[in-house]
């Protein structure tokens, strides 16, 4: 079984994203296939060299780092949202794989979940 995790909420602010992060670490803890689709302002979690910290806030990029680790299969980026945001693959963090957010992905997973 396989569990597309979906965040389209921008990385600070809210913390359903982060939430949307602990649920994929938790699934793959338990030897559940889990992967991360970045959609919408959520790609902007997926952006090289952020400052958090004049916001008072950890920077996401090192629980992203973490996530093979944790065994989570996939980091994906939704192209035509990096494209809105004026992201490219050399501004992305290092592991994360753009694709087309559309049907035939969503039916490749056998459930999805939604942060947003």
């Amino acid at each position: 079984m396989s569990t597309l995790i979906m965040i389209d909420q921008a990385p600070y602010g809210t913390w359903s994203g982060r939430e949307a992060l602990d649920m994929a670490f938790s699934l793959a803890a338990f030897d559940q296939a889990a992967s991360l689709l970045f959609t919408g302002a959520g790609v902007n979690w997926l952006k090289k060299g952020q400052e958090a910290g004049g916001i008072g806030q950890k920077s996401v990029d090192k629980n992203l780092a973490a996530a093979p680790i944790f065994g989570i299969e996939a980091i994906l980026a939704d192209r035509a949202a990096c494209r809105t945001y004026g992201l490219d693959e050399n501004s992305l963090i290092e592991g994360v794989t753009l694709v087309d957010a559309d049907a035939a992905l969503l039916a490749a997973y056998d459930h999805t979940a939604f942060a947003g």
